[in-house]
């Protein structure tokens, strides 16, 4: 090296160097991508609230999340995000890294965290373990993030300098944005602009407007409900817009209802007119899509064997629960638990159709009082 001329010598202490800088900066790359089923993340630029549920919905899809903190620093709002595998963890950060949350604001930067485990301690806007629902709440918490009032017109999670994608036609984008975590359920297209629907092969002798009510309105907000005369297995059902109707369509095709396999279609009536053979639902408080949007939205499933209760009397017993649904079919198991200091449950039936059955006759039933809420659950056991 030192007998080579100088301009060699100069050129091989460059590239010597060189070297030894891409070496420290792969060695330092492999240490901050080293596996941990533990994000950190950062969220940047922030102009609408990031909750733990929205968090949620952009982090799920990419396998199970079991925990959810979030917390302020210097650095701004961060959150740590634990899967059930470093894998998963790993997955989720290369799709998820340097994206916004919403168009133009909510940069996530994601890095792995140097803890291997989250404890969880409450259930509430700040934290989240999803594997125990039953956690206390913690009245006195409040939001880590700033909230900003309506969040009106938000798009799906997009790459930092795309163009905005927004769901179309819809006027509660920023709901379904938050729900579906910029990604909607596959199969649903967010295009369908038919709000009346077709429902045919029903049990006219176990089938009236309230039940389907009941049924449709895990979807989306009712307006009104026609029996057909004509044809007694025959309904219509015309929903608050397109989208709401798509998801009922998608996910109640083919369901079984009282012995029968439920066809679902879009109407070619494009509305339902009033009249007396029609039952008016559009200013029903039953309807569940009224409020709490993100919420409902996350909800919207195929039916399964287990149920969500809520709005339940706080010295109601799970004796009490069985005995209310019992009749609709043979229950495998209940859970009570409270969130958020309310009272609710989780009822496990052998198949889906006695937890349809369920749903459709004592969702907005009374017990001691209280008016019950009932949805699906996409919890697999208790």
């Amino acid at each position: 090296f030192f007998f080579t001329p100088f301009f060699s010598r100069s050129i091989l202490l460059y590239s010597f160097f060189y070297l030894l800088s891409l070496c420290w900066s792969a060695v330092g790359h492999s240490q901050d991508a080293e596996p941990n089923r533990v994000l950190l993340v950062t969220i940047h630029h922030l102009l609408y609230p990031i909750t733990v549920e929205v968090l949620h919905q952009v982090f799920s899809p990419h396998e199970f999340v079991e925990n959810i903190v979030t917390f302020q620093k210097s650095a701004g709002s961060q959150a740590l995000i634990q899967y059930q595998s470093g894998q998963s963890a790993v997955q989720a950060r290369n799709a998820l890294q340097g994206r916004n949350i919403y168009d133009g604001c909510c940069h996530l930067d994601i890095q792995f965290s140097n803890l291997s485990e989250l404890q969880v301690n409450y259930n509430n806007e700040r934290s989240r373990d999803f594997t125990n629902p039953s956690l206390p709440s913690d009245q006195t918490s409040t939001s880590s993030l700033p909230g900003y009032g309506d969040a009106g017109g938000l798009y799906a999670l997009q790459p930092p300098g795309s163009g905005a994608v927004a769901f179309p036609q819809m006027g509660n984008a920023a709901a379904i944005a938050a729900a579906f975590g910029g990604g909607l359920p596959p199969g649903i297209s967010g295009t369908n602009d038919k709000c009346t629907i077709l429902v045919s092969n029903l049990d006219p002798d176990k089938v009236d407007e309230d039940k389907l009510f009941n049924l449709f309105s895990v979807y989306g907000n009712i307006v009104r409900i026609k029996l057909l005369r004509n044809k007694p297995d025959h309904a219509l059902i015309q929903m608050a817009d397109g989208f709401q109707a798509e998801l009922a369509v998608h996910f109640l095709k083919g369901a079984q209802l009282f012995g029968k396999r439920v066809e679902v279609n879009f109407s070619k009536h494009p509305n339902i007119t009033s009249a007396p053979v029609t039952h008016e639902y559009s200013g029903s408080n039953l309807n569940r899509f009224n409020r709490n949007l993100v919420k409902n939205y996350r909800y919207c499933c195929a039916p399964t064997k287990m149920i969500h209760l809520s709005t339940l009397p706080q010295d109601i017993t799970e004796e009490d629960i069985v005995a209310q649904l019992e009749e609709h079919g043979a229950i495998v198991s209940t859970k009570l638990f409270e969130a958020n200091g309310k009272k609710q449950a989780l009822v496990l039936f052998e198949n889906e159709e006695q937890a349809t059955e369920a749903l459709v006759c004592k969702y907005a039933s009374s017990i001691d009082g209280s008016v019950i809420r009932i949805s699906f659950s996409q919890l697999q056991s208790i």
